[in-house]
């Protein structure tokens, strides 16, 4: 199955699901336990689980020490009993205690051990995910996958904590109490307790099957509930520009009744399994009591035996208790670690070839050679498209809406692979070379420049982190923006918020512009870097444009003509098709699509730019 296929099979959140199943988590788990990038955590994990196993044994020991002390006062008055009753209290109280206690320290021992494991997971998931191809982020929503790797790292902490620090010392704690009933007290003691356990599993086990589906429902319409919250306030100026906000507001509403509904299913039977869970208790307690009595009355039992066999029940019962909590998450940890999975057997669609060398630049010449290319559930495309940018030169893209003058970038850029033909940069087929170091080698300024919620210093340095403060005010000045920086009362630790929201249309383009110089770039790519400014604006973004391209190979996609009129080269895409190419003068020479096109925005006076002559 080819990997363009591969995606139509993703859930709603775009992430496939795994293979599922307890072993299965548990062998991930057991996998990343023995990385080596937790091996100096292992002597922390040894020491959690023999202090484990130490508090099990003073749980089990404990009830006798007790039963022993309740003898003493049941044969009083015994001349100086008191030293031993004291002693026997003290004995139970401390080993009472430990029993507790011990497993605090357990999680001392083992909370740095689930904190890295949890951190390698989710920062291996934050990694698969980015280097994903265009594809599965055009179609992914970002609330949903943000939800799947918080709870596939959480899952790792729930399955070590429950599983080996409660499911398995619990067993081991019931096996020594079965021995301990067994040869202290009876057989049939040991039985009981044995047969209570099992039908408490067999009960939890079942019930929780029945809870797994509702819980994949809730945690289905959780990820739509986020993720259309995020989606709403992330576009909040569309929505109120086409005042939408009740429509949103009903959206949501909708949207947390339909979880409240899978929510109050899953708290009702949660509240049946514990109910039946007591019962099943009561009944196993009830029947060691009873026979403790009897056992009693007929005197082959003491009053503190009878004490103690209940007390042993007790203690078993406790960690019982937890454990239907702990296979509900278990349970649970295994599905969140599903959709981890998936989401880590996702396939890039664009991958690099193994021991791709680096991109060898050698003046940054571009060439399209007889590029095919469709997209995925759609019939435009590009069609046999072949063109050359010189090193050094600029070239004009030009064409209607839909043209295919997008995907010629996204082709250079390697988003996608072409069908056919080649993208070759200085002679070298872009598959063939990393793409790290295809990408280190271009910059782009989008029509929407994307900036991240944070300062202006650290948006202008995003292609140099350290960069120091006078390079980033260099570029600044290059890209026409020293002066709006020097005016803010905080410069360049100003915050943009949220997608650069508190910038203007123009302020953001130009910081764009300066985040493509400082990555100074052999090839500069402008997608429509001016078409939503004002002509006002277009003026000063586009002086800073020729500023940036200035000495290299560029490439422009155009809606407002006159930006790529002084190119070297105009290429004119129409269907996905090559349909003119030459110089500005040469097109309106041949009254084509360009000609056209010019004329239409000479008339509406979008090409009206004092730089250029019509």
């Amino acid at each position: 199955m080819s990997a363009a296929h591969h995606h139509a099979q993703v859930e709603d959140d775009g992430i496939a699901s795994g293979d599922g199943g307890i072993g299965a988590a548990m062998v991930r788990v057991f996998r990343l336990l023995a990385r080596d990038a937790l091996k100096r955590q292992r002597p922390l994990m040894a020491l959690a689980i023999l202090v484990t196993l130490i508090g099990k044994v003073f749980a089990v020991a404990s009830p006798v020490f007790f039963g022993e002390a309740v003898n003493i006062v049941a044969a009083a008055p015994v001349a100086n009993s008191v030293g031993a009753l004291v002693g026997l209290l003290a004995i139970w109280a401390i080993s009472r205690f430990l029993a507790s206690a011990l497993p605090q320290v357990r999680t001392m021992f083992f909370a740095p051990v689930s904190q890295e494991a949890q951190r390698l997971v989710a920062v291996e998931a934050f990694e698969h995910a980015s280097n994903l191809s265009l594809q599965f982020h055009l179609t992914r929503r970002a609330g949903a996958l943000n939800r799947t790797i918080e709870r596939g790292a959480g899952a790792i902490d729930f399955l070590l904590r429950f599983l080996v620090f409660n499911i398995v010392p619990t067993l081991i704690e019931l096996a020594m109490a079965a021995t301990l009933l067994a040869v202290r007290y009876g057989l049939a003691f040991a039985l009981i307790a044995v047969l209570t356990v099992i039908a408490y599993a067999v009960f939890t086990l079942w019930v929780t099957e029945l809870r797994v589906k509702q819980r994949r429902e809730m945690n289905e319409m959780d990820s739509e509930l986020r993720a259309s919250v995020i989606d709403s306030l992330s576009n909040f100026e569309t929505v109120k520009a086409f005042a939408a906000e009740r429509r949103e507001v009903n959206k949501f509403s909708l949207n947390f009744g339909l979880f409240n509904r899978k929510y109050v299913t899953v708290v009702r039977s949660l509240s049946a399994l514990n109910a039946g869970q007591e019962f099943v208790m009561t009944a196993g307690l009830f029947a060691v009591a009873l026979l403790a009595g009897i056992g009693g009355l007929k005197g082959t039992l003491s009053i503190g035996d009878m004490a103690a066999v209940v007390l042993i029940l007790m203690n078993i019962f406790r960690p019982l208790n937890i454990l239907g909590f702990a296979w509900r998450e278990i349970k649970q940890g295994a599905v969140d670690l599903e959709k981890l999975d998936g989401l880590m057997n996702m396939l890039p669609e664009v991958a690099d070839k193994p021991e791709a060398p680096d991109l060898n630049l050698r003046g940054g010449s571009v060439v399209f050679d007889h590029v095919a290319f469709t997209h995925e559930g759609r019939n435009d495309g590009l069609h046999d498209v072949s063109f050359t940018v010189k090193p050094g030169t600029q070239i004009g893209i030009a064409g209607p809406s839909g043209a295919g003058k997008s995907t010629i970038l996204r082709l250079l850029f390697r988003f996608y692979d072409p069908e056919q033909g080649q993208v070759l940069i200085d002679g070298q087929d872009v598959r063939d070379i990393n793409q790290k170091s295809l990408r280190d080698a271009l910059a782009l300024v989008p029509q929407d420049v994307a900036l991240f919620n944070d300062t202006l210093r650290s948006n202008i340095a995003y292609a140099k982190p350290d960069a120091s403060d006078d390079e980033i005010m260099a570029v600044a000045e290059r890209a026409h923006l020293g002066d709006f920086l020097r005016a803010l009362p905080l410069g360049l630790d100003t915050r943009v918020g949220e997608r650069g929201l508190k910038l203007s249309g123009g302020e953001k383009q130009r910081v764009g512009i300066a985040r493509a110089i400082m990555k100074d770039p052999a090839i500069l790519v402008l997608d429509e870097a001016t078409s939503s400014l004002d002509s006002e604006t277009e003026r000063e973004v586009q002086d800073a444009l020729n500023a940036a391209a200035e000495g290299r190979t560029t490439i422009t996609i155009a809606h407002r003509l006159s930006t790529i009129a002084d190119a070297d080269q105009i290429i004119v895409v129409n269907e996905g098709r090559i349909v003119e190419n030459g110089t500005h003068d040469d097109l309106l020479s041949r009254r084509g699509l360009y000609a056209r096109m010019w004329q239409r925005q000479i008339e509406s006076g979008e090409a009206d730019l004092p730089a250029v002559s019509a």
